[in-house]
């Protein structure tokens, strides 16, 4: 066979870069360079990952206890057929709410969890957006009545000063950081909030080293100085924002000589920052990580947006661009979100949470449909069950019984807070399926473990979740399955095959997922295979302030400074302050016990959150996990660079590598996420060094934890301490 050029989307890391691939003989020769300076993908051949020996290949049954790793291969058509056998006989036994899913960031059809579970009648989908950009989708949704697209990078030519919230685009998103270089050569300030000297605050022209989890009280410092001295733009703001007395009112509760005693931020700084925003226009502001994922995190999302909002940035050029949908059959309009039963709706798992879910999405979303003909984001992505519901259902059939759960390319093992309940959950199931394309730790723990094709084998259509008019496509390079070698698939193939055997068979007609892409491009006249030969398509030019001829689409047809969304579901309608969970101030007997505070969750290469530690070149340039400590707090501590230190929390602790940073507060410690050990023994009670530096041992999954409106769980400011690791028994791997 000739070698044959093909053209995939990458999923190594967040920007889905459109690579070129050559193939000969279903065979990858090799593969264009990313056209990101800063990827990841050039520390290693994709040949080693592609190819790399513990890739799963057929479908795996356990048959020894759970946990031990002994697993039988069968076919993919046994193991759906038991799956639904299995499921339909638990639906029988408990309702369909007994089934529940968990997906990962984006890296499959997440769209077709929701369609299967809606048809199945389970509300019951956890997964990884509810503390990444589902939950600023749902805010954002909920005050400007769409999702502004802080991933059009073309947008940073036009704008002068750009704010970084907890987001370091050279570790988290590339081409961000790409546009901003180019912007800073016409003179784009730049503003970095964040507790550590990242890449991105080493290059800003302020650099606010902000206390972890006080953001909130900084933003609302920032919009009292631009109110005061009346810097907002006094047009918008009375024309097209509902609520500015109200907003006014509540900065005033926030002076900056107090804010800076909270945030640790000097008040000068607080002063320059808000004036450089405020003056330097457009801006634009983007938060990251950093703000999803600590505690009340709706406060400081609501904040960044409304920061942005007052002083005119909404839909011009270089600001917040609200671009709407793209004119064909949307991921939201395939999750068939209509089918759940309305009685099923109410039991969903945190219901408590009433903005991220059924309330929630039900006010939001008809304001925006009316005005933009179509909902924006997934459903699966902003009406989700909250994790810590979820495997606190698992675990104690609280508030009722869920017996069987499936997870597909996620790794909750290491990926969601308080490991020890996970595992207890996990441990408990009566039906345990993990689709993925390598043994994990969850895997590990298993009923059934089912071999994915990684990206370089599945066709993708990406639209950014229905945010943007942009549509891009990228074809399978290499087919899943090739007899005698391997038999994987994609998750399309998956929810089908297992749909079709319970009852779904007249709502997945399509027979591959290229026919249901052609079905989803029908209103655009074009068909995927056309597509992916033009390699994207903008289905309407950029326009900007249409918000003049069509209203927002919220409830007031104006930007929401003042919340009616959450006035009605009985929360405070404006951004405020509340101080963490653990903290000296609110928990100082708990401070004086553990008196560091700990961050987790930067981004750092080679990888990208638990994945990619089978690959041994990377792991040759981060064999270990590492915290990151001031020399000060080191030197009082006896440590020093590479020790093994323990990390403690009350609700666990695991070991890493001290790395010292002298750019990190005294008072702070940052530790890795995402860390196990694949060449650790697979049976328990190793679970491939889960227990190990897994830093999620020591967080805490509790609802009274997470947000009380959006439900998101806090991966940072918990108290801690840190101490040497004096020993080893002598036959643990890292002693060797």
């Amino acid at each position: 066979m000739a070698k044959e050029t093909k053209y995939s989307i990458c999923f190594w890391c967040k920007p889905r870069c459109r690579l070129k691939v050559e193939v000969e003989d279903n065979r990858l020769i090799k593969m264009a360079t990313s056209p990101i300076k800063a990827c990841p993908r050039k520390y290693c051949s994709d040949l080693e990952r592609f190819y790399h020996p513990d890739r799963l290949d057929y479908p795996l049954k356990r048959v020894g206890d759970r946990g031990e790793n002994k697993w039988q291969k069968i076919t993919w058509d046994e193991a759906l057929d038991e799956i639904a056998y299995k499921l339909q006989a638990l639906k029988d036994q408990y309702g369909a709410e007994t089934l529940a899913v968990t997906h990962g960031t984006s890296r499959t059809y997440e769209e077709l969890n929701s369609r299967f579970l809606n048809l199945f009648g389970s509300p019951n989908q956890c997964g990884q957006a509810q503390i990444c950009h589902g939950n600023s989708a749902v805010v954002a949704t909920a005050l400007f009545g769409w999702w502004p697209y802080w991933m059009n990078v073309e947008k940073l030519e036009n704008t002068r000063c750009l704010m970084l919230i907890g987001r370091n685009p050279p570790h988290s998103h590339q081409t961000i950081w790409e546009g901003y270089l180019k912007a800073r050569k016409t003179g784009t300030k730049l503003i970095v909030i964040d507790p550590r000297r990242s890449e991105s605050a080493a290059e800003a022209d302020l650099w606010l080293q902000i206390r972890p989890g006080t953001d909130a009280a900084l933003l609302l410092g920032m919009m009292n100085v631009i109110i005061k001295e009346k810097l907002y733009d006094k047009a918008f703001v009375r024309d097209w924002c509902h609520g500015f007395d109200a907003l006014s009112e509540r900065v005033k509760e926030y002076p900056v000589e107090k804010v800076s005693e909270i945030t640790w931020v000097p008040a000068d700084q607080i002063v320059a920052a808000a004036r450089m925003f405020a003056t330097e226009t457009p801006s634009c502001a983007m938060e990251g990580m950093g703000v999803a994922h600590q505690p009340n995190s709706y406060s400081p999302i609501a904040a960044r947006h409304i920061i942005s909002a007052i002083v005119g940035n909404v839909d011009v050029p270089g600001g917040e661009e609200l671009m709407g949908p793209a004119p064909f059959i949307t991921e939201h309009e395939i999750e068939m979100a209509e089918a759940l039963p309305r009685e099923q709706r109410s039991k969903i798992l945190g219901n408590q949470f009433r903005l991220y879910t059924w309330p929630g999405y039900e006010l939001i979303q008809k304001n925006v449909e009316r005005v933009w003909g179509k909902r924006c984001d997934m459903f699966g992505y902003t009406c989700m069950a909250t994790a810590p519901s979820v495997y606190k259902a698992i675990a104690y059939d609280d508030p009722y019984p869920v017996r069987a759960l499936i997870t597909v390319s996620s790794n909750p093992m290491v990926t969601i807070p308080n490991t020890k309940l996970v595992y207890k959950a996990l441990k408990s199931l009566d039906l345990y399926v993990v689709a993925d394309y390598f043994m994990t730790p969850s895997a590990q723990l298993a009923d059934y473990v089912l071999p994915s094709a990684l990206w370089l084998e599945r066709s993708f259509l990406w639209n950014y979740h229905n945010t943007t008019p942009v549509i891009r496509a990228g074809e399978a390079a290499l087919p899943p399955s090739i007899p005698g070698m391997y038999d994987r698939r994609n998750d399309y193939d998956f929810w089908r095959g297992l749909g079709i055997r319970l009852g779904q068979e007249e709502y997945w007609p399509w027979e591959t997922v290229e026919d249901y892409y052609d079905y989803r491009l029908e209103p655009l006249g074009i068909t995927f295979g056309e597509l992916v030969k033009k390699g994207k398509i903008i289905t309407k030019k950029s326009e900007y302030k249409k918000y003049e001829k069509t209203g927002f689409g919220t409830p007031t047809g104006k930007i929401e400074l003042y919340s009616t969304v959450m006035e009605n579901l009985g929360y405070d309608p404006l951004p405020h302050y509340k101080e963490p969970p653990e903290s000296p101030t609110r928990t100082p007997d708990l401070a004086k016990k553990y008196p560091l505070v700990l961050i987790t969750g930067g981004r750092f290469h080679p990888f990208f959150h638990s994945e990619h530690r089978q690959v041994e070149t990377l792991r040759k340039r981060y064999p270990w996990a590492k915290m990151q400590i001031n020399p000060e707090t080191a030197r009082d501590l006896g440590l020093k660079n590479d020790d093994w230190v323990w990390i403690e929390t009350q609700h666990g602790r695991v070991m890493q590598k001290v790395l010292i940073d002298k750019d990190i507060d005294p008072r702070v410690v940052h530790a890795q996420h995402g860390w196990w050990y694949p060449e650790m023994p697979g049976e328990e009670p190793w679970l491939h060094g889960v227990w190990v530096s897994n830093i999620n041992v020591c967080t805490a999954g509790d609802e009274e934890t997470c947000d009380e409106a959006l439900g998101s769980w806090p991966l940072r400011t918990f108290q801690c301490k840190v101490y040497k690791v004096e020993s080893f028994n002598g036959d643990h791997p890292l002693a060797k």
